[in-house]
């Protein structure tokens, strides 16, 4: 059987490269706290401006990383055979969950 191949999504931003990083650290804290319960074991390591992560959650493992670029992060998902079924789903919670985490800071007069 042939692995299937990786979900790509790609958040345009206009943080930065330095920014854009900080704020996917300081999200990382709060998306661990929120999955916690479903979540048996989650590792995650930055090289540099990539972060590799790992995340087992019933019975199941999710591979992949997050490469943080000066006008857009893209992420790439290694998932396995059941929730590829749930690939569209899990792209689009991604997205608009990253796009608000990178979105600019609100302008005050």
């Amino acid at each position: 059987m042939t692995p299937a191949e990786p979900l790509v999504v790609t958040i345009s931003h206009r943080l930065g490269r330095v920014e854009a990083k900080r704020r996917i650290e300081s999200g990382l804290g709060a998306i661990r706290g929120k999955i916690a319960r479903y979540v048996k074991e989650m590792d995650y390591r930055w090289d540099g401006y990539r972060l590799d992560f790992r995340v087992s959650a019933m019975m199941q493992t999710i591979t992949g990383q997050i490469e943080v670029y000066e006008e857009f992060v893209k992420v790439e998902l290694r998932l396995p055979r059941l929730l590829h079924l749930l690939g569209k789903r899990i792209a689009d919670r991604i997205e608009r969950r990253g796009a608000a985490l990178l979105e600019a800071p609100k302008r005050t007069a």
